[in-house]
């Protein structure tokens, strides 16, 4: 016999299941939407050559031209939170694929019509400025189901993007290999890309982003105040920011030059080059997809300081290791470059009620360094080399583990030891 609280508990039971079984399908869905967002960046960066080819670019001509994408995306960053915030992280995503991906589009027609260059320019601003967008927005996404889940899972969001570019590269490199045009591949993947983020997000947390008010958060939190006070002004969210640009431009410098330093420091062939690259992307990956567990054992800060010295340790490894430790010096760098990025997002989104600004601020700062990152390097392996212009990452990963504390979670928030 069921007594007086027996049916409440049951249908308190009922919901929480419920609860749990949505958290764990827009859990699955924000690691589509990742994967797709790294499918379609990397689909455009793997035919690079052949747009270089196909337009008749100087290499000078070359990085103006990607300078229009890397415009866009910081255009669309910081005014990526208010939109969230706005319309919520569904409806921006699906704005943001509506913008980027007619972008997109347009890139790979002007290429195959042979169009002034500046067109082009115009549908890679346009394709940032969307990228930009979607990238802030399924980031406050994986905030909030990281938070229902209770687990420090957002890495295992950014190991999605990384798979999703490995995909990408592997199907740019066989479709370039049997002359696939352009506009074909990108057209295809456009089109594949919109029907699957449209399908993806409808399973994302119903009436809910991270800007929603914790139902027993106290009524003041949520006044006019909190939420007209610019993310721009918090020393945390500032300094959260520095450790997010010290961990891009410790994983973007390795994507950018990690071939390059190979073959040109240690006089290695081409080929082996791209695999010293690839060893790092799989390990970073790795680091992304097990490292989670480490993030809930010990807690943010100490397992962030590990990250960033094993950083530095691999990075001496490749710079200074004779050719088969440079190799062992590459696998360590990328786990130490793994969870930098993710984990300061999940600092900037901490506290609900303000995720959406802080998050769009983090990732504005952060991405500066895939920006300054390769002309820096450029410039001081202009002066010393490639290989020793690599020791950068390692002093700005000294100051990464002196800022580290700040991912520590307030005292009100439970998700991990800190």
């Amino acid at each position: 016999m069921i007594g007086v609280g027996g049916p409440r508990r049951v249908r308190e039971g009922l919901g929480e299941e419920l609860a749990s079984v949505q958290a764990h399908a827009a859990r699955n869905a924000v690691l589509l939407v990742f994967g797709v967002n790294g499918l379609a960046v990397a689909s455009w960066t793997s035919r690079i050559p052949d747009v270089k080819r196909a337009l008749n670019l100087s290499a000078g001509q070359l990085s103006l031209l990607l300078l229009a994408l890397s415009v866009g995306s910081l255009c669309g960053l910081p005014v990526a939170g208010r939109i969230a915030r706005a319309l919520g992280t569904r409806a921006a995503i699906r704005l943001a694929v509506a913008v980027s991906l007619p972008g997109l589009l347009l890139v790979a027609s002007a290429i195959s019509f042979h169009a002034p260059m500046p067109l082009v320019a115009i549908g890679l601003f346009v394709t940032g400025l969307g990228m930009g967008v979607w990238d802030v927005a399924q980031n406050i996404e994986g905030t909030v189901v990281e938070r229902d889940i209770g687990q420090s899972i957002m890495p295992w969001f950014h190991a999605a993007f990384s798979a999703g570019t490995v995909v990408a590269a592997l199907i740019g490199a066989a479709l370039t290999l049997f002359k696939v045009p352009i506009a074909v591949h990108l057209g295809a993947v456009a089109l594949a890309a919109a029907i699957v983020v449209w399908s993806g997000t409808g399973r994302f947390l119903p009436a809910r982003d991270a800007t929603a008010q914790p139902a027993d958060a106290p009524a003041a939190a949520a006044g006019p105040s909190a939420v007209q006070r610019s993310a721009w002004t918090e020393p945390r969210t500032l300094f959260i920011g520095v450790m997010v640009l010290a961990a891009a431009f410790t994983e973007g410098t390795a994507n950018d030059w990690m071939a390059v330093a190979f073959v040109e420091g240690h006089g290695l062939s081409a080929a082996l080059g791209v695999v010293a690259l690839a060893v790092f992307l799989v390990f970073m990956t790795c680091g992304r997809i097990f490292g989670t567990r480490l993030l809930d054992r010990y807690g943010r800060v100490g397992v962030l300081r590990v990250m960033f010295g094993a950083a530095v340790f691999g990075c001496l490894l490749v710079v200074f290791g004779p050719e088969w430790l440079a190799f062992v010096g590459a696998a360590i760098w990328g786990v130490g470059a793994s969870l930098g990025f993710p984990v300061g997002i999940s600092a900037a989104g901490d506290d609900p009620q303000r995720a959406s600004f802080r998050i769009s601020v983090v990732s504005t700062i952060g991405y500066g360094a895939f920006l300054a990152g390769p002309p820096l390097l450029g410039f001081l392996g202009d002066h010393f080399g490639v290989l020793h212009a690599m020791l950068a990452v390692g002093a700005i990963c000294v100051l990464a583990m002196l800022v580290a504390p700040v991912a520590k979670p307030p005292a009100s928030t439970t998700l991990s030891r800190g």
